[in-house]
């Protein structure tokens, strides 16, 4: 059974997180590209799965290691500025460069072209490190991985099945400083508790 506390924070951190984020982008461009939103959903949920089970593992073992060889103190500390970092990428807009020739050199179909373009994009950023984060915070990493995917899905879905008709009237920066809010709130629980 899934920690709920664990999978409703990792799927509101990660949904409010991916709003103008780079691979929110990204399903824009595909959807645009390719105007075929169900494939592009489940490139996009597999992809996710993959790259944030991998974050996710990371995370739960990255704890277990911290706690064995420094003690909690240290965990708490560093999950602290973690979480208060993300909150000052979060403010932080993305941008994708639109590279044309990328999408011609290579004519994959919009299933693996979204598979291996979410988890190419996805390394490094800014879910995949909360995604670590949140597995190191909380040790339910089924409720992690799920949450942080059902996230993402909540973020995109809209635009890969929407594509950009409601996009200018999303407030991107009140949802960046709510994201980073959370972030902070994040931050201070780990401290606290």
């Amino acid at each position: 059974m899934l920690s709920l506390h664990a999978f409703l924070i990792s799927t509101g951190i990660v949904a409010l997180a991916e709003i103008g984020d780079k691979t929110q982008l990204l399903a824009l461009l595909l959807t645009l590209k390719f105007r075929k939103p169900w494939p592009i959903l489940l490139g996009m949920i597999a992809a996710t799965l993959a790259n944030h089970a991998g974050a996710g593992a990371v995370g739960h073992y990255l704890e277990a290691f911290i706690v064995d060889w420094a003690g909690p103190g240290l965990l708490r500390w560093g999950l602290a500025a973690g979480f208060a970092l993300m909150a000052l990428w979060t403010l932080i807009p993305d941008k994708i460069e639109e590279d044309e020739g990328a999408f011609k050199r290579f004519q994959m179909g919009p299933l693996l072209t979204t598979l291996v373009c979410f988890f190419l994009v996805e390394m490094g950023d800014k879910t995949q490190i909360a995604t670590i984060a949140l597995a190191a915070r909380f040790p339910d990493l089924a409720a992690v991985v799920t949450g942080t995917t059902i996230g993402m899905v909540l973020a995109n879905a809209p635009v890969i099945f929407f594509c950009n008709k409601f996009a200018d009237r999303l407030p991107l920066k009140y949802v960046r400083w709510t994201a980073a809010l959370c972030f902070l709130g994040l931050a201070v629980g780990a401290v606290l508790v």
